[in-house]
């Protein structure tokens, strides 16, 4: 597959070699029909957001999935691979999250009659909860202090147990998850750059975005920096995100390809977060702010080079998710704010 064309639309881009067509046998050999919704994962828009006076990236709206994350993403794709392999039917799909995957996987599987369970930190916020109830998945909530490791083992302990009733999904280690990114969001961020990116900024949990896109941008132009955003530590509040010297490495990880990583504190991510609502009227997640601490920094060095040009360089910034998946955490985001009493 070549460069897309700058200005064209995607139709006709090839999905997952395994699941180049649109249906799969299922057990009882009938055929499955994906869901209208479906088609509606990707093509999410891209907008410009000023970080100082000197600072401008480019901000990729992932939270504008019909599932409100990137996570549509990889959770369509590693549906559609389960379906064409006949391992899912008959089954229900089983998967770890820290929260987004698991509200992609519930949506999608409704929309499809699939059903599905997930393995979720006890800590995920309300707001995570109240979805996968809404969807009407199975929610086993594991110990906060394991983070998303102790959903994964909790995962696999139950994927041995009862092979019968689940297919483990593993998203971090389905190669269907990077695919995901390679075959669509890499294509969507060239196009919507014209093909001028430079910088690609994207934080790591399972590591699929800048994994399958990064690799893929890097195929059209080599010289495409790749930057990887973590928590500063193993002990964060940056939902999402994993801090790799400390956690379960996911199988899909390359360490060779990121050009460099950022270290984030959760309390840099969180007032960037406040700052980009007050003054861009933009409610992004944690993740999201951490991700644009991490670009402030890279375009605060490369306006100090005086042979970098600011009309030369084009960062792209991947935003997973909305704040309102947050608004419980409310001290996060300022409190109050300008909240008055009403005499």
């Amino acid at each position: 597959m070549g460069k897309p064309g700058r200005g064209t639309d995607r139709e006709g881009s090839k999905t997952l070699t395994a699941t180049d067509s649109r249906t799969a046998g299922l057990s009882d050999r009938k055929t499955f029909t994906e869901p209208e919704l479906w088609a509606l994962v990707g093509n999410t828009p891209m907008l410009s957001v000023r970080l100082s006076d000197r600072q401008t990236v480019r901000l990729k709206c992932e939270w504008l999935n019909p599932g409100g994350s990137v996570k549509d993403r990889p959770a369509l794709f590693i549906l559609r691979d389960g379906l064409a392999r006949g391992e899912l039917p008959g089954k229900r799909l089983l998967d770890a999250s820290s929260g987004n995957t698991a509200i992609a996987y519930a949506m999608l599987g409704a929309a499809a009659g699939i059903g599905v369970t997930v393995c979720v930190p006890a800590n995920a916020s309300r707001e995570r909860r109240a979805l996968l109830r809404a969807y009407g998945a199975e929610a086993i909530f594991t110990d906060p202090l394991e983070g998303a490791d102790g959903a994964i083992r909790t995962a696999r302990d139950l994927a041995g147990a009862h092979p019968g009733r689940y297919w483990y999904a593993d998203q971090y280690n389905h190669p269907a998850n990077p695919q995901a990114h390679y075959l669509t969001t890499a294509d969507e961020i060239w196009r919507q750059t014209d093909g001028r990116i430079t910088h690609l900024v994207a934080g790591v949990g399972t590591t699929g975005t800048l994994m399958g896109a990064g690799r893929r941008l890097k195929e059209w132009n080599p010289r495409v920096a790749l930057i990887a955003v973590q928590p500063d530590g193993p002990f964060h509040g940056l939902e999402g995100l994993k801090h790799l010297a400390t956690a379960l490495v996911p199988g899909i990880y390359d360490p060779a390809l990121p050009d460099r990583t950022e270290f984030v504190t959760t309390e840099e991510a969180e007032e960037r977060v406040r700052v980009l609502a007050r003054d861009a009227g933009l409610l992004v997640g944690w993740s999201t702010g951490a991700a644009l601490v991490a670009a402030a920094r890279l375009v605060r060095g490369l306006s100090d080079r005086p042979t970098v040009r600011p009309s030369d360089t084009v960062v792209v910034v991947v935003a997973p998710d909305a704040g309102t998946r947050y608004l419980s955490e409310a001290e996060r985001l300022g409190g109050r704010g300008g909240e008055e009493e009403v005499p």
